[in-house]
């Protein structure tokens, strides 16, 4: 599993597994969130976004199943 480094007003962090496309997302209110599916370039678009935050709501959220 790989730490991608995100600079987010409400992301702590970001690990994603290449290996079968897991995502999981550490929220700074506590939160933590898990996607399957993810490719790896839709994981590092969103921590290279300008908002990681809006990107995951526009996109991650939407279009991958949260197992967790």
């Amino acid at each position: 599993m790989h730490e991608l480094p995100v600079s987010s007003k409400i992301i702590k962090s970001v690990f994603f597994r290449p290996d079968d496309g897991r995502l999981y997302i550490r929220f700074k209110n506590g939160e933590e969130r898990q996607f399957t599916g993810v490719p790896q370039k839709a994981a590092l678009a969103m921590v290279k976004a300008t908002s990681p935050g809006q990107h995951y709501i526009e996109h991650i959220r939407t279009q991958f199943e949260r197992v967790a």
